[in-house]
This record gives C-alpha cells, structure tokens and sequence, in this order.
C-alpha cells in the first residue's frame, strides 16, 4: 500500500500501522519508564532542595534506558519476517529509508514521553509541562533518534544486538543527555533563556550533525 508522499510516508505508516496493531514497542517502553522514575522517587529523599537537583537526571535516565527498548525494535520485525531483504532491494535511496525509520522513532519516543510526564510530575511535584521543556525534549528525542537508528540496523545484523546496541549507543549520545540535563535543570528554576538557551542550541547542533551523518553511512551500515 503506497500512501501519498513518497516512500518515506509509506514506510512510516507502515510502521505506525503495526505499532497500532501489536503495541509491541510503546506498552513495554513506558512500564519500564515508570519503573525507573517510581524507584528513584522511593530512593530520594522527598526534600524540595534535593528533588529539583537530582529530577532532571532521572527523567533524562528513564528516557535514555527506555529509549534503548524502543529502538532496539526499529528494524527487528524486518528481520524476524525476512522483509528486511525487501527493503534493500526496493527502488529507496538509503538517506530515505533513514528519515522514515528515524520519524518513526521520534514519533514513539515522543509518545513514550508524552505518557511519562504526567507520573512524574505528580511523583516529583515538578511543573513539566512547559513549553521550552517541551521544545528541548523534542530537540533531545531527534539527537537520540537519529543515532540510534544507525546503530540499531547495525546492531540487527549481529548476534548480541541486545547488548551492542547499548554499548555503542551511550558513549555518543552523551552530549545530547548532557544538554538536556542541564537545559532541564535551568528551566525548572526558572532561569533566563540566556542560561539554558546554550544547551538548546548545543543540541540542535548535535541534531544536525547526527542527521547528516546518519543519513551518509545509512546505506552502507543497513547492507553489512
């Protein structure tokens, strides 16, 4: 089935279609979001002090592990049907099929987020919902996207991509966490855009780089 647009929009139906059907990925991603963010609320302290110095780092954590969950599945039903030959074989340039599986991750990590805040906020007594947060964690979900769905079609090719997929995933995405921790950490405290604004604009070019790159080695990574 070929929807308007092209095949990125094909393929990123398809995959929202099948996440519609079988909840595989955002179901398990958010139980173990709220898993993470209920035992760090038991381990901390509930002293406001405290709660606003250590909160940023754990919602930015949950989000990080979780988010290994979700792109770990960005190529694995190809594989468990045998599609994935099908989509080297079809008439899409590689940085195309990149954009479609990486709109795709985007779209779940951001509804995966979407469903979190709320406990958090009510956990942690923290004002989330706000537009610059929401403006950073948009920036943050794109850098941690683009890189790992690179390394999600390398990893789906090895044996142990369980455990590579993680191990090649957090030492680069560690700028991005860095930001977003601290860009979370200004805005709680309600600091001017002059503080947090940097650590926005460090984001968007991790973004940047990451898309480009991601979209250059694609075809080559996707086909090992």
């Amino acid at each position: 089935m070929r929807f308007p647009g092209g095949p990125i929009t094909t393929i990123l139906w398809k995959d929202l279609i099948l996440e519609l059907r079988t909840r595989e990925v955002i179901l398990p991603v958010v139980v173990f979001a709220y898993l993470v963010i209920v035992v760090f609320n038991f381990a901390i302290e509930p002293r406001p002090a405290l709660v606003i110095a250590v909160a940023p780092g754990v919602l930015w954590l949950a989000f990080t592990f979780a988010s290994t969950l979700a792109l770990s599945r960005t190529f694995a039903l190809e594989k468990e049907t045998g599609s994935i030959e099908g989509l080297l074989m079809a008439p899409v340039d590689p940085d195309k099929l990149y954009l479609a599986k990486l709109l795709g991750n985007v779209t779940f990590l951001l509804t995966v987020e979407a469903l979190t805040l709320p406990l958090f906020s009510a956990l942690f007594n923290l004002p989330l919902f706000l537009p610059e947060l929401w403006l950073l964690m948009i920036l943050s979900t794109f850098g941690l996207a683009a890189v790992g769905t690179v390394f999600s079609a390398m990893a789906i090719n090895t044996h142990a991509r369980e455990i590579l997929l993680p191990v090649l995933f957090f030492p680069i995405i560690v700028p991005v966490i860095i930001a977003a921790v601290e860009a979370t950490g200004a805005i709680l405290q309600g600091e001017p855009w002059s503080v947090y604004g940097r650590w926005l604009g460090l984001t968007a070019a991790f973004d940047a780089i990451y898309l480009v790159i991601g979209a250059v080695t694609f075809g080559y990574v996707l086909k090992q």
